[in-house]
């Protein structure tokens, strides 16, 4: 689709090409659990990286009312927790919204530096974890207590927020360089590295310490505490706040998009399609997703956002699947300038 269809929009634009407006109006709100819902869940588990990691190297505490979000789930129900504000997680998304403000260039070049380094980070800690890795953490595969293959299957719904980043590669298609071959390239790539460093990590990180004990905010620190190598503690903390601070900068990149092509369709004011005049940037939208993104972090758990973010991808996703179905039988004769391998 993004080949066909090299504008920005992501699953918003095929929705409307494919099975029309109604559809991408509802699909462009979609998008908005998916990119802003999603960054903001993950600017919730940066702050809980930020915390471990000045505690870890410099001995600071952070005072937990303004660390931890005022409302929290707890037993079925919202409720509140007694703390103001997450102010790290605020801080967070101000920060990559105004590093996004002034440009796709800079912003892609931080997150080619970002990525680099979680990639090696992630490479360190999964091969030095191997050693302390306990087979019988493994047993039972699937553990009947936390509901057998139903409790699976939730998990794996949870999880696949995980994946919520490749999809943003699309929305920027018209600043691409030759989007029919490098948006597709990129997107299958991207898959295929996240699958193996996911995979890679959770059998590392579940062999060293068991699943029950990594339900935290800080799973794979925890579990690298326990091989008792503080220098590697402060390295995985390290490379999980770039590694979060490149998925908030990517979602907060792709959810301006999204309302610049809604607000070019004249499904929303025209004042969302305002680009910068000299950043090139939609400024406007940027800003708003910004100041959105920042205050839902500040105030939401991260259990409720990652599942509000997670049904929005899963339906997104849904109706792509059905655009390209339907888009095989109505428009045949358009170019598709990639195809599979195979």
């Amino acid at each position: 689709m993004a080949s066909m269809i090299p504008i920005a929009g992501s699953a918003y634009t095929y929705a409307y090409a494919s099975i029309g407006e109604l559809a991408a109006w509802i699909i462009g709100w979609d998008l908005i659990l998916e990119y802003l819902v999603g960054a903001a869940t993950v600017s919730v588990g940066w702050s809980s990286y930020m915390i471990a990691f000045l505690r870890d190297a410099f001995s600071w505490d952070l005072p937990a009312k303004w660390t931890r979000t005022p409302i929290i789930w707890k037993g079925g129900t919202l409720t509140t927790s007694g703390c103001y504000f997450n102010a790290p997680a605020f801080f967070i998304s101000v920060l990559v919204s105004s590093t996004i403000y002034f440009g796709i260039h800079m912003t892609a070049r931080i997150n080619n530096l970002l990525v680099a380094f979680k990639v090696l980070v992630l490479l360190i800690v999964i091969f030095s974890m191997v050693p302390f890795v306990k087979p019988e953490n493994y047993h039972p595969y699937i553990p009947e207590e936390t509901g057998g293959v139903s409790g699976m299957l939730a998990g794996a719904s949870t999880v696949f927020f995980a994946y919520i980043g490749f999809d943003s590669i699309s929305t920027t298609a018209q600043e691409a360089k030759e989007p029919q071959v490098n948006l597709p390239v990129g997107i299958m790539a991207t898959i295929v590295i996240a699958t193996t460093l996911y995979v890679g990590i959770s059998v590392v990180c579940v062999g060293v310490l068991n699943y029950s004990y990594l339900g935290g905010d800080s799973p794979v620190v925890d579990a690298v505490r326990v091989t008792g190598m503080h220098w590697l503690v402060i390295l995985t903390e390290l490379g999980a706040l770039a590694a979060t601070t490149s998925v908030i900068l990517v979602l907060l990149i792709a959810q301006p998009r999204v309302f610049y092509a809604m607000a070019n369709d004249g499904l929303i004011p025209r004042v969302f399609a305002k680009v910068h005049p000299k950043y090139k940037t939609p400024y406007i939208s940027t800003l708003i997703s910004g100041v959105i993104c920042s205050i839902c972090g500040g105030l939401l758990p991260i259990d409720v956002l990652s599942d509000i973010s997670s049904v929005g991808t899963i339906f997104a996703y849904f109706v792509v699947n059905i655009g390209v179905i339907i888009l095989r039988y109505t428009r045949k004769t358009v170019p598709r300038r990639f195809k599979v391998p195979g």
